[in-house]
């Protein structure tokens, strides 16, 4: 009888030695996630500021070419304070975003959002031998964080100029509105996506430009997508994606009219 009782006292002790071990191992483990989203979230301001730092430079080395043209010249430079103070709104953003604190959203047009893109790109698309379509009413107003949803549509039009690279095709950004909801369409003429892939699209660090012999196809880090999924997540919306490999990619954004005045937190998808 003893020997039973001591047995159960053992194995009551190594129970609780691997309770208290396992314990230990899952704040291990939360110690290491928060790391990884550092990380990740590291990678994801430093592929977001470098799609503002390229349209910047581009601007200031216009004024340095056209000194001489003094309206050129202003009008450049204006340009650059302009997306400096956006590149500014979007660090701030994503670091609030990181933090969980809560941003506010606000009602603007969606007609303006996109053409503030265009401004803000610095990049004729005619000079790549793409159209681009815009379908969407002068009145159509979405309730969002500005900056945030500029960065996602931003990154689906950089993502469809290059699936279209280097022979060019017809970039359309369509929305509308449909009962409580907002639909946006990104779609592009490319080369489509393998449906193999199309599952695995939206995660971290995955990417399907891994073309080392051209820049379009090898530019990828795996960031875009994933950041714009944790932005339309934050807004209590959904992305998803239509691709067939020679037809081209839709990437369709659905968010609510109408919800709460803040976006939740949305650092723990980095």
């Amino acid at each position: 009888m003893a020997s039973i009782t001591e047995k159960r006292l053992s194995l009551h002790k190594r129970v609780e030695v691997q309770k208290h071990q396992n314990e230990t191992l899952k704040s291990q483990l939360a110690d290491l996630q928060h790391l990884a989203n550092i990380g990740t979230v590291s990678h994801m301001i430093a592929h977001e500021m470098n799609n503002l730092l390229a349209p910047l430079k581009s601007y200031a080395s216009f004024a340095l070419e056209n000194l001489d043209d003094r309206a050129l010249t202003e009008k450049a430079l204006q340009k650059t304070i302009q997306n400096s103070g956006r590149a500014s709104k979007v660090m701030e953003s994503m670091l609030a975003l990181v933090s969980g604190e809560k941003q506010e959203k606000k009602n603007v047009q969606l007609l303006d959002l996109i053409g503030d893109i265009f401004t803000c790109l610095c990049r004729d698309f005619n000079k790549d031998g793409i159209i681009v379509e815009i379908d969407i009413p002068d009145d159509l107003t979405v309730s969002v964080v500005p900056v945030q949803v500029q960065q996602v549509i931003m990154n689906l039009i950089l993502n469809a100029r290059d699936a279209m690279l280097p022979s060019g095709g017809v970039l359309t950004i369509r929305a509308a509105e449909k009962a409580d909801i907002v639909k946006i369409e990104v779609a592009d003429t490319g080369g489509g996506i393998d449906p193999a892939v199309l599952t695995n699209i939206f995660e971290t660090f995955y990417t399907t430009k891994t073309n080392k012999n051209s820049p379009a196809e090898y530019s990828g880090a795996g960031i875009g997508l994933a950041f714009c999924k944790m932005i339309i997540d934050g807004h209590q919306g959904s992305i998803s994606v239509e691709s067939e490999p020679g037809h081209g990619s839709t990437f369709k954004i659905i968010l609510p009219k109408n919800h709460s005045r803040v976006v939740a937190d949305g650092g723990s998808g980095a």
